[in-house]
């Protein structure tokens, strides 16, 4: 047995690292900036923009985005080993579809850094200059610098220099170092060596990459920080799993209950009238959405719309009063909240089960070790519970695998609706939000619940039927 646990977990290491890496993947390659940082294209002051481009490197330093993705890179030649270098994401993508493009990343570089200069300069013009104009300027070299079309970016290079030229003092100015930007461009398309995209290059960076600080910090508790508000993503796991877990063992511990006594007792009288009502409800539980009755229950008794004989229930939410109250007066407020959320995410659980329950246990009755016990003069709850229902808890065990990532993410639906502040609506909100740590984090503690409930799954097999061994042919 402990054989087969410790190879076990040494199959889940190296799953878990193909999670980490998925997960990794995806965080790449989400849309949005993960650094928030305030970057209007028209600042009046040079100090604006420095201090907005230091606080965007000082933000990429604290995330580690600073550092190359990968412990390695496998390659096109045309693309520098420095690329992770250029911090902003949407200027980095398009550098990298330039080089797509031309594959002259020296040209390339040469004019981007073209652009910046050109844009730096603009502060130094004299204040008789309209500064709205000066801002337009700046605006079109901004939209210049992360574009990769041709026809766009020739448009903004004529805009920017029409403008320069029908401006005596800006051409005074401007004019010499806007040729410049010209010929750079030309430069680039004109020098373009595409057959460097065909040369493969390797590259490697070590350990002091993204992937590799992320997932140590990870293994450690350590899931980064909100791109949202900046708080720390542990603790607002927390505070949401704790309701997300209070909600899904009430369901799941009331679903088990009622349904494994439903079950066995509807495949013990087949054709009874209890085994054909007892298959007809469970059936249409199964099949009502539980965001439709969900919906229904807050409509028709959480308000009184509809008389006052239906205002049954306190509204969505946890109360007004929660986190004011203290001791019994805040538990019952919170748990007549609960009631109708705790409903919804047991009763289609309760019919599944339930239906699962019924087919294991017809599936046993028909056994010859039932038939013999029967014979014997065995009484038959004896029959029944000892003997039947033990052979087929194999169905109830591995449903109850898929309890352990189903408690950490939570129903989205039954605590949207409700207004209950669980993983589900947390996920669901870092989604619409692009808070991406927060999303992924939630997912790596899903993968790791699912491993460790399929591994608790093989232990409670074991239990359920001594007959079962865990040796080296498992």
């Amino acid at each position: 047995m402990l054989t087969y646990l410790f190879k076990r977990i040494l199959i889940f290491i190296p799953t878990l690292i193909v999670i980490s890496l998925v997960a990794f993947a995806m965080r790449l390659a989400s849309p949005g900036d993960p650094i928030n940082i305030p970057n209007s294209d028209k600042p009046v002051f040079r100090n604006d923009d420095l201090w907005k481009k230091r606080a965007y490197e000082k933000k990429a330093e604290e995330l580690n985005l600073d550092k190359p993705a990968f412990y390695f890179n496998f390659t096109s030649a045309a693309y520098p080993d420095t690329l992770y270098k250029i911090l902003r994401k949407d200027e980095r993508t398009n550098i990298k579809k330039l080089i797509g493009q031309y594959g002259n990343w020296n040209d390339i570089h040469k004019f981007q850094q073209q652009i910046d200069v050109l844009k730096d300069k603009l502060f130094d013009l004299p204040d008789e200059i309209n500064q709205t104009t000066k801002n337009k300027i700046r605006n079109t070299l901004s939209k210049t610098k992360i574009s990769y079309k041709d026809k766009r970016i020739t448009s903004f290079l004529n805009e920017v220099n029409n403008k320069i030229n029908q401006d005596s003092i800006l051409n005074q100015y401007l004019g010499a170092d806007t040729k410049v930007l010209l010929a750079a461009y030309q430069d680039v398309k004109k020098q373009a060596t595409p057959s460097a995209l065909w040369v493969p290059a390797f590259r490697w960076y070590g350990f002091d990459n993204q992937y590799h600080h992320w997932f140590t910090s990870f293994l450690s508790g350590d899931f980064g920080t909100s791109f949202q508000d900046g708080r720390e993503v542990t603790s607002k796991i927390k505070s949401a799993l704790s309701w997300t877990l209070l909600l899904n063992f009430i369901s799941i511990l009331l679903a088990y209950l009622i349904s494994i006594p439903i079950g066995v007792i509807a495949a013990s009288k087949r054709d009874s009238i209890f085994d054909k009502t007892s298959t007809l409800i469970t059936f249409l539980l199964f099949s009502l959405p539980s965001f439709w009755i969900a919906t229904i229950l807050v409509v028709f008794f959480t308000t009184p719309e509809y008389g006052n004989w239906t205002n049954i229930f306190p509204s969505i939410g946890l109360g007004k009063n929660y986190g004011v109250q203290s001791g019994w007066a805040n538990f019952w407020d919170v748990a007549a909240h609960l009631i109708l959320p705790v409903f919804c995410l047991t009763y289609a659980a309760l019919a599944f089960i339930s239906r699962q329950v019924r087919g294991g246990m017809l599936d046993v009755l028909q056994k010859d070790f039932i038939r013999t016990a029967k014979a014997k003069g065995v009484d038959d709850k004896k029959v029944i519970w000892k003997h039947a229902f033990r052979n087929s808890l194999f169905p109830i065990i591995t449903l109850f695998a898929a309890v352990f990532p189903a408690t950490l993410a939570g129903s989205v639906v039954i605590e949207i609706i409700f207004n209950i502040p669980g993983m589900g609506r947390l996920a669901f909100e870092s989604i619409l939000a692009e808070d991406w740590p927060i999303v992924f984090s939630v997912l790596m503690l899903a993968a790791i619940l699912t491993i460790i409930g399929n591994l608790v799954a093989d232990m409670l097999y074991a239990v359920a039927d001594p007959r079962v061994t865990f040796t080296a042919e498992n």
